[in-house]
């Protein structure tokens, strides 16, 4: 498996733990590759994934790979079609791309709604069915989906306000402490009016036809 822009490699890694999957992470942040690496360790899978410090938006695997990810970063290749593209250039015939992306649940009209689910115009995402179509239009089979619901949204987001509390709270003094402390004012009620309603997430198995 080869896994582009895989931050701190927690999907990889799991993989590996449950399913012995053999493969490489890439991410361009040296302290990403770091962690990933030392996530490895921690699981007992340091010698099934390899993690490379590479900018992953030309990045193409030495050898074919049967599953090439991305899951959450397709703006290496300027979008998930390009991110596809790429993708299959690492790929084995009959091999799976898998791109994480978001998309609009219910397209909002409000300016305020737009900026509150996080983006900076409508147009930043699709429909679920606009991005199916897309994948259809460029020569994908989409064969596998798994989408979010709300509470896996609550999940993610409420994880992010604890680590912030818990920063502030060991490093009161620390210069971030202001910024941090406006957002974990702000963005629980941001999300709750805005992004839980219009936002969602999946991660989409294709295969070229």
């Amino acid at each position: 498996m080869l896994d582009l822009a895989c931050g701190k490699g927690e999907a990889l890694c799991q993989w590996a733990r449950a399913y012995g999957i053999t493969g490489f992470g890439v991410d361009v942040h040296p302290p990403f590759v770091a962690a990933a690496r030392e996530r490895a360790q921690e699981l007992g899978v340091s010698a099934q994934p390899d993690f490379v410090e590479s900018d992953a938006s030309g990045y193409i695997a030495d050898a074919p790979v049967d599953i090439a990810a991305c899951m959450g970063g397709s703006w290496i290749a300027g979008g998930p079609l390009g991110t596809a593209e790429l993708l299959a250039r690492s790929l084995k015939p009959g091999g799976i791309v898998l791109i994480g992306e978001p998309f609009w649940r219910e397209v909002p009209t409000a300016e305020e709604a737009i900026t509150g689910s996080g983006a900076e115009s409508v147009d930043d995402f699709s429909t679920l069915w606009g991005l199916i179509e897309a994948f259809r239009s460029a020569g994908w089979d989409l064969v596998e989906m798994v989408l979010s619901d709300e509470d896996s949204w609550d999940r993610y987001v409420a994880t992010q306000w604890l680590s912030i509390r818990r920063f502030i709270d060991a490093s009161p003094e620390d210069e971030l402490v202001p910024e941090l402390r406006a957002r974990l004012d702000e963005e629980p009620l941001r999300y709750a009016r805005y992004q839980r309603r219009h936002l969602g997430w999946g991660v989409f198995g294709l295969m070229e036809r």
